[in-house]
Parts: structure tokens; C-alpha cells; sequence
């Protein structure tokens, strides 16, 4: 090593003195991201009911297998939380077989079986190796159609779920959540309970959970994907074996919400809280409308991006935040725009008003190209990077069904993103005046109302203090 060095040296030495480059005072241009074309697939549908997608794709010799039943949080009336247990425990026991068979025999197809409920669906999913496709259909036939619900793993699962609700109710932004979540949607409806209480939760039984899934699950409510590399005859056969015969069960419910917009500012006391959490709400557009897209590229123009212009503000500039965003959330028939950040208490009320002026000038004035620019490029190219795994372009396509869109809705994202102008960016700010607003913030009461009360935008709204769940 030490004559290696030696050499080097000599030869920089005989080489003369170095002379100093002159670095590019400009980054070379950022090219434009590639389009996007969703892969060949074919959809058909069973004799029962059920939707099938197949999707060739990739070159790795793996296979998502995912079955989305239209069955979540909304189908469970006032019982908060059982969708999330009942589906979580089909896994825990089914067609004779115990949990820890189930997942032994996912591992031994080179994967694991994951079952999860959200707002609108459920999904049992298992990501194998090619060869293995027709057992992981088999599997994920017999966890979704003939869970035992076992008793013997009831305790432990409730268990575990009891932690994450414990956890859930000492967070300030999980508070907020489920406080505007239920100011916006009202308490009556699925959309607006996000967290039960422990008494309702610890109450449920194996009974209740075998219930739900008996009337909730079936063949009509249900859309297999399958993505990656197989054999497409292979495949279809195995399809028809498991699910050929499920009961065709229930058509999809709809609950259409009647959201109430503000001006709404809801209060939660934590005595002593280094930090203020925030979180506002707006409607927004729905999902495949001529103002969807817009309002996706300003949103991230405005607060959902690490570079948007609140980010820059009130973290960047001011120091008041660590990660602020926006996102907007869709819904079959609804859509709704919100904002959350962690604040230092002493500048809840000056770090909500940067963001109530980021929101206005976007309104008044468009960007400039070169601002819009990046983050059409942003938007686009994030798209792409999304979709590109098979089990990710199963998710994207399973939500592009469930809310309605179109086939080709996706190979119009990236152009669409990419042809919004400055000023459809502005306009799609102005879906955020402040007579429809719903604020909730968490924190020091003491300390952050007055801040709020002097805040010209929240003059002559009424001040509610609430509890959550």
C-alpha cells in the first residue's frame, strides 16, 4: 500500500501542478419523464361475480396475487375498528388450517400473506415466485372465503390492536385526524369514526367478527389482480378451482357522505405541550374530474412536496416545523384537501398564518413557468417511479377501479400533469376560501388560543374545545 502511494504521488508530482476546472454555474437541464403505458392486461369476470385482472409484467420471476373486497370501515355500522380486527384475523385461522400454517405455507411459496381493511375495501395479499401462482391463489381463496375466527388467537390479536389504540390516543396528530375527520364527515357516518373507545374495542367477539365477513364477503364485492410473470392458462384454471364456486354475496354498498365544510375551528387541550398540531381540511375535487390533476400539481406546488412553498416557509425559512404537508385523499364520491404540521406553541398562531398567506398568494397570483415547471416534472415523474413494481401497479389499478376512473385514466396521468398551466394551478387554490375551511388544533389552550384569536382569518368564527374519540 505505501509504495502504491508512493507512485501516485510521484506520478502527480511528474505530472505538474494541477490546474483548477471551472465547475457549470447551471445544472443541465432536467430531461422530460418518460410516458407511462400501463402493461397489456385482460379483465373478465366469473360466472358469480367476480372481477379477475391479469397483468404481465416485469422480468423477475415473482407474482402479486391481491384480492380486493369491497368490505371496510364503512360496512360496520357504529362498531369502529371491526372491520380492522375481523380482517386481520383471517389470517389467524382458515379452511382447517391455524395461522402459523398459513404463513408456513406462504414462506414456503417465497412470501407472506398480508390481510388489511381501509375505509372502502379489504385486501388479502400474497407476493410469490412464479412457479408458485396457482398455490397462492389457493391460499388467498381459502383465507378470504372460509376464516374460523379462532378464539384461541382472538386475546392475543385484540391484544396487539388494544396497544396501537393506546398509542393512537397519546398522539396529537392522530387526535387531530380523528377530531376533523369527524367535524368534516360528522359522527354519523362510517367516514368520521377513526378511533373506538377501549370499552367498544375490547367488547368485540369471534361471534361478531364471523358475522361481519359472512355479510360483507362475496364473490360480487370482490376483483382479483394478479401482476408479474405467469402463466396465463396456469393461472385461469387455478382462478376457477378457488373461486368459481364463492357465493356471489351482497353488490357493493354505497354510503355516499355529506361532508360539512366550514368555517369550523375545533380546539383539544394538552396542558403543557411543548408543540401545537394542526390540521386543516377542504373539500377538493373528486377523482377524474377536469380539476383533479390541477389540484394534484398545486397541491404539490403548495404543501405536498419537500420543496412546496408552506415547506419553504415555515421549516426552511422560519424554523417553526420540522415536516409539514398537504395531501388530497379520494373517495368514490367525495375528495377532501388537508394540511397538517407539529409546531413549537409559541408559534402556532404565526405558522398558521404563513400558511393562510402561502394559500392567498397562490390564489392571487400564479407561479412562475419555471416553478410550475418543476413540479409538473415532480408530479409525472413520481408517478412513474410509483408504478413501477408489480405490487405497486396492482395498487394503482385496484384504486383506479374502486373509484370509478376510466381504463386509460393512467396513461393520461403523465401528460395530463404535465400540461397543467400556472394559472390552473392558482384556480385550483381558490377551492380553499376560508367560509369553508374546518381547523383543528392540538395543544396548550392557555397558551395557543389567544395566538389564534388574533389571527384575522379566524375573526368571528366560534371556538369549540373537543375531545377525541
Amino acid at each position: 500500500m505505501r509504495r502504491l502511494i508512493a507512485s501516485l504521488t510521484a506520478a502527480t508530482l511528474l505530472a505538474g501542478p494541477v490546474v483548477a476546472q471551472e465547475l457549470p454555474t447551471t445544472p443541465p437541464p432536467i430531461p422530460a419523464p418518460k410516458a407511462f403505458n400501463v402493461p397489456a392486461s385482460e379483465t373478465y369476470t366469473l360466472a358469480n361475480g367476480m372481477k379477475v385482472t391479469l397483468i404481465p409484467y416485469g422480468v423477475a420471476p415473482k407474482v402479486v396475487v391481491s384480492l380486493q373486497t369491497y368490505a371496510g370501515s364503512l360496512n360496520e355500522e357504529q362498531n369502529t375498528w371491526l372491520a380492522l380486527l375481523a380482517v386481520d384475523m383471517m389470517k389467524e385461522g382458515a379452511a382447517g388450517m391455524t395461522g402459523a400454517q398459513i404463513a408456513q405455507k406462504a414462506a414456503d411459496m417465497g412470501g407472506g400473506l398480508g390481510a388489511n381493511a381501509g375505509l372502502e375495501s379489504s385486501a388479502v395479499t400474497l407476493n410469490v415466485l412464479s412457479e408458485r401462482a396457482a398455490d397462492a391463489i389457493g391460499l388467498v381463496a381459502d383465507v378470504a372465503q372460509r376464516p374460523s375466527y379462532p378464539d384461541s388467537e382472538l386475546a392475543r390479536v385484540k391484544a396487539n390492536w388494544n396497544r396501537r389504540l393506546a398509542v393512537a390516543l397519546s398522539q396529537p396528530g392522530t387526535l387531530a385526524n380523528a377530531a376533523i375527520t369527524r367535524a368534516y364527515y360528522g359522527p354519523d357516518h362510517p367516514y368520521g369514526r377513526v378511533l373506538p373507545t377501549p370499552q367498544q374495542f375490547g367488547a368485540y367477539t369471534a361471534a361478531q367478527l364471523k358475522a361481519w365477513h359472512a355479510a360483507n364477503f362475496g364473490a360480487r364485492r370482490s376483483h382479483l389482480y394478479i401482476a408479474g410473470r405467469f402463466d396465463t392458462a396456469a393461472v385461469k384454471a387455478a382462478i376457477e378451482k378457488a373461486f368459481g364456486g364463492w357465493a356471489a354475496g351482497p353488490e357493493r354498498l354505497s354510503l355516499p357522505p355529506t361532508p360539512k365544510p366550514g368555517p369550523q375551528v375545533l380546539l383539544i387541550d394538552r396542558p403543557g405541550a411543548p408543540q401545537s398540531t394542526f390540521s386543516i381540511a377542504y373539500p377538493a375535487p373528486r377523482a377524474g374530474t377536469a380539476e383533479d390533476i390541477p389540484m394534484r400539481v398545486s397541491n404539490a406546488l403548495l404543501g405536498g412536496s419537500f420543496s412546496s412553498r408552506i415547506t419553504r416557509n415555515i421549516r426552511e425559512a422560519k424554523g417553526y416545523t420540522y415536516s409539514p404537508g398537504s395531501s388530497v385523499a379520494f373517495y368514490p364520491a367525495n375528495a377532501v384537501w388537508t394540511f397538517n404540521a407539529d409546531v413549537t406553541t409559541a408559534v402556532t398562531g404565526p405558522a398558521l398564518k404563513e400558511v393562510f398567506h402561502e394559500i392567498r398568494t397562490l390564489q392571487a397570483t400564479p407561479p412562475g413557468e419555471e416553478e410550475a415547471a418543476g413540479m409538473r416534472q415532480y408530479m409525472a415523474g413520481l408517478f412513474v417511479i410509483q408504478n413501477s413494481t408489480p405490487g405497486a401497479l396492482v395498487g394503482t389499478i385496484a384504486t383506479r377501479d374502486s373509484l370509478g376512473l376510466p381504463r386509460d385514466w393512467m396513461d393520461k396521468y403523465v401528460p395530463a400533469a404535465l400540461a397543467v398551466t400556472p394559472a390552473q394551478m392558482s384556480e385550483a387554490a381558490k377551492n380553499f376560501p376560508l367560509d369553508k375551511m374546518t381547523l383543528v388544533v392540538v395543544g396548550d389552550l392557555k397558551v395557543i388560543t389567544p395566538q389564534l384569536q388574533a389571527l384575522p382569518e379566524l375573526k368571528g368564527i366560534e371556538f369549540k374545545t373537543v375531545t377525541v374519540p
